[in-house]
């Protein structure tokens, strides 16, 4: 084996212990010195503004789960009512709906603080605390899996917190058109532009409704919705705290491609929804939303630019905990409660059952007898509807 230059050496000895120098400092608590790890004061001060964005990311995503769950226990409800009305017509509901929009509105608030990379994979948390809530609200089960998932998500969640990019953007127009016309984005701009024409002629012409396909649709135009949330956000805190932005042509257009983004984002959500079953919809539109949302800050904010590698890795395991912890939240929560429809008609005298009562609820023939099925003979041999 050939030795190492001696500069080498010394350089790559240098950085090395720089990057275990700075992991230290991030697991040291309330030690005394400078640049100390999370929760002591240094460490507090420097990441101040992050934090109040990621205070805002986590109540508002808590108060979205709130949200959902009034929601589900109104619609609970009207099911119940022997005459049910509308569910557009309960107040419990529009509270809900409230809620959520109060829930949204701070999630759009924690993009003008804090970095894109810090604040998407929080959306964890909206999870977990939904699976809180329905446990202590409505009385469903606290499975194991359920406390497992919910200690990686936290754990993950503290990764996050600590190794996100340390980075504070002031997000100005000229900010915001500099990096537009970047050629790192319009490269990224070209090939997202080329692999969401390809699925959308996938999912059209060729009738694929597969899951991967319309939730990669859902995550590519997420991206936007991302990049554009942050930029305007951004706009908006620096008209509040220095020169108004709002005058610039960049500030609109930013706002169309949020509004944009977000319609066609929900027609293609709907779609998989529709199609598939929630507890499988939202453990994957989860892991795609965020690897599409970081992918945009890392590219268009340049978030990660000159980050260590071992705070990298150390970041993207948070990542892999959080997603981990939402499939085992979300993993088979709804065939836990769903009864089968299964009607025991007893011995019927004179009656020859020819088929099944109960048809297998996963066939396309549920709900109906199969052919040939919708008589049953009498013992004299003579056809007769059931």
């Amino acid at each position: 084996m050939a030795a190492l230059a001696p500069g080498d050496s010394g350089g790559s000895g240098e950085a090395a212990s720089a990057a275990l120098d700075e992991l230290s400092r991030n697991f040291t608590y309330w030690a005394p010195g400078i640049g100390n790890g999370s929760l002591s004061g240094e460490w507090y001060r420097r990441n101040q503004i992050h934090l109040f964005g990621v205070l805002l990311a986590v109540l508002g995503n808590l108060v979205i789960s709130i949200s959902l769950n009034i929601q589900k226990y109104s619609h609970l409800q009207l099911a119940h009512q022997e005459h049910p009305t509308p569910f557009f017509r309960s107040v419990l509901w529009w509270g809900g709906v409230i809620l959520m929009v109060v829930g949204e509105t701070g999630n759009f608030a924690a993009y003008g603080f804090a970095p894109i990379t810090l604040i998407a994979p929080l959306g964890c948390m909206s999870v977990t605390g939904s699976a809180i809530i329905s446990v202590i609200f409505l009385k469903e089960n606290l499975r194991g899996s359920d406390l497992v998932g919910m200690t990686l998500a936290f754990a993950g969640t503290y990764l996050l917190v600590n190794f996100a990019p340390n980075i504070t953007q002031a997000i100005s127009a000229r900010t915001i058109q500099y990096y537009f016309v970047g050629w790192r984005f319009l490269i990224y701009m070209i090939l997202e532009i080329l692999t969401f024409c390809t699925l959308l002629y996938f999912h059209k012409r060729k009738g694929m409704k597969h899951i991967v396909i319309l939730l990669t649709l859902v995550a590519l135009l997420a991206s936007l919705t991302v990049i554009s949330v942050k930029a305007v956000s951004g706009m908006i805190t620096f008209s509040v705290t220095d020169k108004t932005q709002l005058t610039y042509p960049i500030f609109y257009i930013m706002f169309i491609i949020m509004i944009a983004s977000c319609v066609f984002q929900v027609k293609f959500l709907n779609q998989a929804t529709k199609l598939y079953n929630t507890t499988t919809v939202m453990p994957v539109n989860h892991v795609f939303f965020t690897t599409s949302a970081i992918m945009a800050g890392i590219i268009f904010y340049q978030e990660f630019l000159g980050a260590a590698f071992l705070t990298i890795f150390i970041y993207l395991f948070g990542c892999f905990l959080s997603f981990l912890g939402v499939f085992l939240v979300t993993r088979n929560r709804e065939k836990e409660h769903l009864q089968q429809s299964y009607i025991d008609f007893g011995n019927i005298p004179g009656k020859q059952m020819l088929d099944k009562i109960q048809p297998d609820s996963n066939g396309l023939s549920y709900g109906t007898l199969p052919d040939g099925s919708d008589s049953t003979k009498s013992q004299s041999g003579e056809k007769k509807e059931v």
